[in-house]
């Protein structure tokens, strides 16, 4: 970034030479041969660039070294603007190569991290959250100016995410997740599929605009299937209906100092460090201020509220409710990341 800034700075430099050139050549002509301004601008012309054709008349001594001086200036003038310009150009094309084998690099580097497909509005929304959660994730985008304008804060292939070649470019055969938000559900349901085949284990995330797609999309092989229209229609009648509720709702999932949290976390986590058999060997009230409000077995059967002596099964999970400050005392005690 600091080099492409010099070359700039450069280029501004070379220009204003140039320029500085033009005008003196102009100011010189009128004023010396007390030619009009546009017979001065013309010899200043023909001479910066040694064109050779003729001059609008006669020239005194005076004129011909004022004419000397203005070749010799303008010919090392053009010759470093043209030097700057050819540094800047070729800079330009090989901190692009460097900057894509960097982003490679680090795409290489990860495992079981997310894939988000689509960088508009949902996209971006479920970015905001994995950045949040510090979960490692790629973008595909196909629009240059939008990986442009963002590619210095996340990791981006360029693209279209229905082909596979882009997928794996993104990491798919070691992604754990995949969120495909592509605007039309036709395409989703191609990455969907596309996705299925070359992961196996991947979860899969999709967006859907039409009740119609939803089943579509299911049986390609997604594992969920989001319909935002629907959600945000629920979600306002909701704030007339039962107001308080879904605003305290929303804070359960705000980032900030003064609001509560919600995670999720494995029994596996807690091996090793405190009994594992019951909820209440956990106590994580006592320990981090966190209340633990759900319970999910291995199964996938959800239990709301559990009772304390209910006994932990290996990959279960609980879901545990805290401010910020109590949810990174409790990552931070049990090494949760």
């Amino acid at each position: 970034m600091k080099l492409m800034q010099f070359f700039q700075s450069r280029i501004y430099i070379a220009l204003t030479l140039m320029l500085s050139v033009l005008l003196i050549g102009v100011f010189g002509y009128r004023f010396l041969s007390d030619l009009t301004w546009v017979d001065a601008l013309y010899m200043t012309i023909i001479t910066v660039t040694t064109v050779g054709f003729s001059e609008v008349g006669p020239m005194d001594t005076q004129e011909k070294i004022f004419t000397v001086i203005l070749i010799i200036l303008s010919v090392f003038i053009l010759a470093f603007s043209i030097s700057v310009i050819t540094e800047y150009i070729l800079s330009r094309n090989s901190l692009q190569e460097l900057k894509k084998k960097k982003v490679k690099n680090k795409i290489d580097n990860l495992s079981g991290h997310v894939i988000v497909c689509g960088f508009g509005r949902n996209g971006m929304q479920a970015v905001e959250r994995l950045k949040a959660y510090k979960k490692p994730f790629v973008v595909i985008e196909r629009d240059k100016e939008v990986i442009e304008k963002y590619d210095e804060e996340l990791l981006f292939v360029e693209g279209d995410a229905n082909e596979d070649e882009i997928l794996l470019a993104a990491g798919l055969d070691r992604a754990q997740y995949l969120i495909t938000a592509l605007p039309d559900d036709a395409a989703n349901l191609f990455v969907v599929l596309s996705a299925r085949q070359l992961n196996k284990d991947l979860f899969i995330v999709t967006r859907a605009s039409l009740v119609t797609s939803q089943k579509k999309l299911l049986l390609a092989g997604a594992n969920k299937v989001i319909m935002p229209d629907k959600i945000g229609g629920d979600h306002m009648a909701s704030l007339i209906v039962m107001p308080d509720l879904i605003t305290f709702m929303d804070k359960l999932g705000v980032e900030g100092e003064h609001t509560t949290n919600l995670e999720e976390v494995a029994i596996e986590d807690f091996k090793g460090q405190v009994e594992c058999n019951s909820l209440r060997d956990l106590d994580l009230r006592k320990r981090t201020g966190c209340t633990i409000i759900g319970y999910i077995e291995p199964s996938g059967n959800y239990i709301i509220n559990p009772e304390a002596d209910l006994q932990l099964q290996p990959k279960s999970k609980v879901i545990v409710l805290g401010r910020p400050e109590q949810i990174r005392k409790l990552n931070e005690m049990f090494s949760i990341g």
